[in-house]
């Protein structure tokens, strides 16, 4: 009879063989990265010191100095200056009351969704254009129609299956979330203004005494796509944040947060807190994710359209 049968995979012998040759082994691959770890750092080291040999570097005497300062340089650095002192103004008005009260409080959000929902009546009224002549569009309003709809096909397209997933798969957790706390604000932002800007100039053209099934349920489609993105803007996003915030948080005094691609949240499982919070995050997050993918819905029913309208061939 084989030994190995006699001797299975539970017996102390085995067991504690085999925990000896993990352990070796771990060893073994400890010292092996230690090793490439100071061959690596020892090439760079001579690296440099061949670099200063052959092309001595001059004394600093201010920040970029030494740097040549092409047009691309000399763009980019007044472009963040631009930037640092938008950021600078946009700090000095969120210390102030009126953006406490617009910000942090949530009536002004019911003030802005009664707007929209307004906006949307009026545009979707039938007596309000019953006599109007669909007319022939202008370039002008031809170029802003069709630049809003594809600035937000296409932003809808990259933050959904490239942005999104790349970065989810390739950078650790944290990073990832403190990337999803800026981009989600102006992505839902910038795509409810774009899908209005669209649902405005398509109804100027088509005005209500001219529809047809069809056209009317291209109205309804970009009237739902914009109420949708301003809802997940106004009342979803914000608290979303807030949550990946305190995820956060939560995580850094773990220890936890730096795996790629997978949500491995260490002791926290036992922690009643941050299961809850996570409960949360996740009831918010999938709420997003659905009427974002509605809104795609609707914005692929209105390129359907454009497809047949639209004769380029």
């Amino acid at each position: 009879m084989c030994a190995r049968s006699k001797i299975g995979e539970d017996s102390p012998i085995v067991g504690a063989t085999n925990q000896e040759s993990k352990k070796q082994t771990q060893r073994l691959r400890r010292l092996k990265r230690k090793a490439m770890q100071e061959h690596a750092a020892a090439e760079a080291e001579s690296h440099v010191a061949e670099v200063q040999e052959t092309c001595p570097l001059p004394a600093k005497t201010e920040a970029g100095s030494t740097f040549y300062k092409d047009i691309l340089y000399v763009v980019t650095d007044k472009q963040r200056q631009i930037v640092w002192a938008v950021y600078d103004l946009l700090g000095k008005w969120q210390q102030t009351k009126s953006y406490k009260i617009l910000f942090e409080t949530t009536q002004p959000a019911h003030i802005l969704m009664f707007f929209a929902i307004t906006v949307i009546a009026m545009l979707l009224n039938p007596a309000r254009c019953s006599d109007d002549i669909q007319t022939k569009p202008t370039p002008i309003i031809s170029l802003i129609y069709l630049s809003s709809f594809m600035m937000h096909f296409g932003s809808q397209m990259w933050m959904t299956f490239v942005s999104g997933l790349s970065l989810y798969f390739a950078v650790p957790r944290h990073t990832f979330g403190e990337v999803q706390q800026v981009l989600f604000p102006r992505y839902f932002g910038l795509n409810s203004v774009l899908s209005l800007v669209t649902l405005v100039v398509f109804v100027k053209l088509h005005p209500t005494s001219t529809w047809d099934t069809y056209t009317a349920l291209q109205v309804g489609s970009m009237a739902l796509s914009f109420l949708v993105e301003l809802l997940i803007r106004l009342y979803l996003a914000p608290p979303l944040l807030s949550l990946i915030a305190a995820k956060i948080a939560m995580e850094k005094a773990a220890g936890v947060g730096l795996e790629v691609g997978r949500h491995d949240p260490g002791p926290l499982a036992k922690c009643p807190h941050y299961v809850k919070i996570h409960k949360a995050f996740r009831k918010v997050h999938m709420s997003i994710a659905i009427g974002n993918l509605t809104s795609m819905g609707c914005t692929v029913l209105h390129l359907m359209y454009l497809a047949n309208k639209i004769s380029v061939l």
